[in-house]
């Protein structure tokens, strides 16, 4: 989870070879109406998220059936879209991991990118933001293969 540019998708496929699991992203299930919206420079409001939420969590639970590992990216920016995604799942269960890095950071990855998502909108993410506290939080200043340890052994 993280605010537009922070490498989620990215992280996300190198995690699912890792794991051997599954990756999935979230702005794949994205309406095209919130694609739209987005492309505009028009930021999403929480009842253009809500549907897409749910359906978020209805992957998670349909992955358990198929997988032992499924990998998901999605921005989950707020608690209660943290809260939604989770259900009644224990944090064993569902771990989120934070890709938390500075705007400059973010924004000149941004601008390197071929994405629907344009980097006008990352102050409305950070806006957004709410950082978690339940969460492995790894800085994206790291090398991808560190942040890939960090999540994997947050500990270490």
């Amino acid at each position: 989870m993280g605010v537009a540019g922070c490498g989620k998708s990215f992280i996300g496929e190198k995690l699912k070879k890792a794991l051997n699991g599954v990756f999935e992203d979230a702005d794949d299930f994205h309406p095209t109406s919130n694609k739209e919206k987005m492309k505009a420079g028009i930021p999403l409001t929480d009842e253009d998220r809500w549907p897409w939420l749910q359906k978020l969590r209805e992957q998670i639970v349909f992955h358990r059936t198929i997988t032992p590992c499924y990998v998901l990216a999605c921005s989950a920016l707020k608690q209660s879209y943290r809260d939604l995604l989770r259900g009644e799942d224990s944090q064993e269960m569902l771990e989120f991991v934070y890709l938390n890095g500075n705007k400059e950071l973010i924004l000149e990855r941004m601008e390197k990118r071929d994405h629907f998502f344009p980097s006008a909108l990352l102050d409305s993410q950070f806006a957004t933001l709410e950082e978690p506290l339940d969460a492995i939080t790894v800085d994206i200043g790291l090398s991808p293969d560190e942040i890939v340890k960090m999540i994997l052994n947050p500990f270490s």
